[in-house]
């Protein structure tokens, strides 16, 4: 595997409790961001009401998500509410190797198995502004029942406590100022030492700026 230093491309992991509005972040990032694709990771569990085959998930039944992961094309899995989610490896590792930003949506046991393979992947943890908030936000989707949404706020109260994992923390209080504070985050990546290098080699030579000694 090459150096993912070298890498123009950068990897975003994304992660929140369920109800967290981490999705709709990403999606307004997304919109207008024309370079950046998010990851759609394969999953075990049922559509939801207005997801599509292959724009939200790759949906598998249970034995060919084994079949998969055996064969090691996932980057991560994690089992999480029941269900089985996972990464391919090679779809990611490609599109960075090609300059482009990728996003990806998972859950903070996912992300620590991706931090350790890409170091230099940019970990953001979406957390709501109280538990009150993320109850509210749950019924407000209409998608599960109120011992679903109870079982979800309550792992909730797990989920947060790891956010120490992460190196960014947004509180989703303002839609409009969570989404500014993402933006932010994806610009100061793209000025890292190593992906100014990969994107702009032709200047760094003219200016005799040379890579760092790879330890």
């Amino acid at each position: 595997m090459s150096d993912h230093q070298s890498r123009a491309g950068s990897l975003f992991v994304v992660a929140a409790p369920s109800g967290a509005g981490k999705t709709s972040l990403v999606r307004a990032l997304l919109a207008d961001a024309p370079l950046m694709q998010l990851s759609v990771s394969f999953t075990t569990r049922a559509p939801r009401p207005g997801e599509v085959e292959g724009r939200d998930y790759f949906f598998v039944g249970q034995p060919e998500f084994e079949r998969r992961r055996e064969a090691g094309e996932f980057l991560e899995w994690a089992e999480v509410h029941g269900n089985l989610y996972a990464t391919s490896r090679t779809w990611i590792e490609g599109r960075i190797e090609a300059g482009v930003d990728i996003v990806l949506e998972i859950d903070w046991q996912g992300a620590t198995q991706v931090q350790r393979l890409f170091p230099d992947a940019i970990g953001v943890f979406v957390v709501p502004p109280s538990f009150g908030v993320l109850r509210e936000r749950l019924m407000q989707r209409g998608q599960d029942s109120a011992e679903v949404i109870e079982r979800r706020v309550a792992a909730a109260q797990a989920e947060l406590r790891q956010a120490h994992r992460f190196q960014y923390v947004i509180i989703n209080q303002d839609f409009a100022s969570a989404l500014a504070d993402l933006r932010t985050i994806v610009q100061a990546a793209h000025l890292r030492f190593a992906k100014q290098h990969a994107r702009h080699p032709a200047t760094f030579a003219a200016l005799g700026i040379t890579k760092r000694k790879q330890v």
